[in-house]
């Protein structure tokens, strides 16, 4: 443990050159609270490994493979779970990491997931969004439970930081090639699905957004995103597990064992005869405090309370005026968080694996929540503005009048 405690504070210091210039990009950044997210992040990362000694966890499976398993570097390299071992292979390998320091090591990497988020939504967004008069955006990016699972040796910190880099690079394509061929490559490598949801997303967004782009680029975006899907389809199918020549009877034999697989599992749910609209509720907001099934699930409870509070934002004849006209960012991130949401309803039914899952996709529906919110307060302000100017027009009237 003491090389893993070394290493937390040679990867801070290694930090700190990123850190400063991407507040030398976005004066609004405030490296103090980076710097306080990355201690609260190793925080989890030190509650995952104390988690990974007294549970079965992946992270060991990852090490030990890692360890004994691959004669050379590049026979792991393919998508899937061979690939968190490819990426751990020279740490273990070369540089002889122990399984504490590989837990660091992936957990530093799940920080950028929430450094490079934590700059989509402040550089999307005008006004600070609030929660019960706390910032919400700096309150999101402490949630507990994204923290935990993205703090260990594993998908879910390589993916978080994929989906990060490549969110925070289609801000602002031309000037952040490096973010989204690193962040694509990543969140290729682990889950394709998500990729292509978020690459999806992002091309109905450009074509439907407010921005204002040539027409030619938006049918050349749809024309690129059609031959793409082509290309990629059966390679993505088969990832899944599906049979590309008979995907409709693959997928209800799918749906069918994850059913007979509620039956050994201590936190499944059947979701076979749920409606969608109750599929989504299960995938978004349990476990409820009545259905937590430990002690992590009552923590994760809360989390969820707030997720229903959030989304009750929503909820208002504007929203629907408002994803009407919002921008490009804004649509990308619906159409990605509710395509990956309906996919994932269908293929899954353990509570642990949707909480650890769902993690992936939550910060996409939360930026369209403050980005709502932020929408309301410019409407309220130029309402205001508008108010305000009619008085002075109609008390400058008023006197132009009694001079006559």
């Amino acid at each position: 443990m003491l090389g893993a405690i070394l290493l937390i504070f040679i990867l801070f210091f290694l930090s700190q050159p990123i850190l400063n210039a991407l507040q030398r990009e976005h004066k609004w950044l405030k490296a103090g609270l980076l710097n306080q997210m990355y201690w609260y992040h190793m925080f989890f990362g030190l509650v995952y490994w104390t988690y990974s000694q007294f549970n079965r966890s992946d992270s060991q499976y990852y090490f030990y493979k890692t360890q004994f398993k691959w004669k050379n570097w590049f026979d792991a390299f393919s998508e899937g779970t061979d690939f968190i071992e490819w990426m751990a292979f020279p740490w273990v390998r070369w540089l002889g990491f122990n399984y504490d320091m590989m837990m660091f090591l992936f957990t530093w990497l799940g920080f950028w997931g929430f450094v490079y988020f934590y700059c989509f939504f402040k550089e999307n967004l005008r006004f600070n969004p609030k929660f019960e008069g706390w910032d919400a955006i700096t309150l999101f990016m402490f949630l507990p439970n994204m923290h935990f699972w993205t703090a260990s040796l594993g998908k879910g910190a390589v993916i978080f930081a994929g989906i990060g880099f490549l969110t925070y690079g289609l801000s602002w394509p031309a000037k952040r090639i490096f973010h989204i061929a690193f962040g694509s490559f990543l969140a290729y490598m682990v889950r394709p699905h998500v990729l292509f949801a978020i690459l999806i997303g992002m091309g109905v967004g450009f074509v439907w957004g407010r921005e204002k782009v040539p027409i030619y680029q938006k049918y050349l975006v749809v024309l690129i995103g059609i031959v793409g899907s082509i290309f990629v389809y059966e390679d993505l199918i088969v990832y899944l597990g599906y049979d590309p020549n008979n995907l409709i009877d693959s997928f209800e034999e799918e749906s069918t064992l994850n059913a007979q697989r509620l039956q050994s599992s201590g936190s499944g749910v059947d979701m076979t005869s749920y409606s969608l609209p109750m599929k989504l509720f299960t995938f978004w907001f349990r476990p409820l405090f009545i259905d937590s099934p430990n002690a992590l699930g009552l923590v994760v409870s809360i989390e969820n309370a707030l997720y229903i509070y959030m989304f009750s934002k929503i909820f208002k004849k504007s929203f629907l005026e408002y994803i009407r006209i919002a921008p490009a960012m804004v649509k990308m991130s619906a159409v990605v968080f509710f395509s990956i949401s309906v996919s994932m309803t269908y293929v899954m039914s353990n509570l642990g694996i949707i909480i650890r899952q769902k993690s992936q996709i939550m910060y996409f529906m939360l930026f369209v929540i403050v980005a709502f919110m932020d929408w309301e307060k410019r409407m309220k302000i130029k309402k205001r503005a508008e108010i305000y100017n009619r008085i002075v027009e109609e008390e400058r009237r008023n006197r132009e009048l009694a001079e006559t």
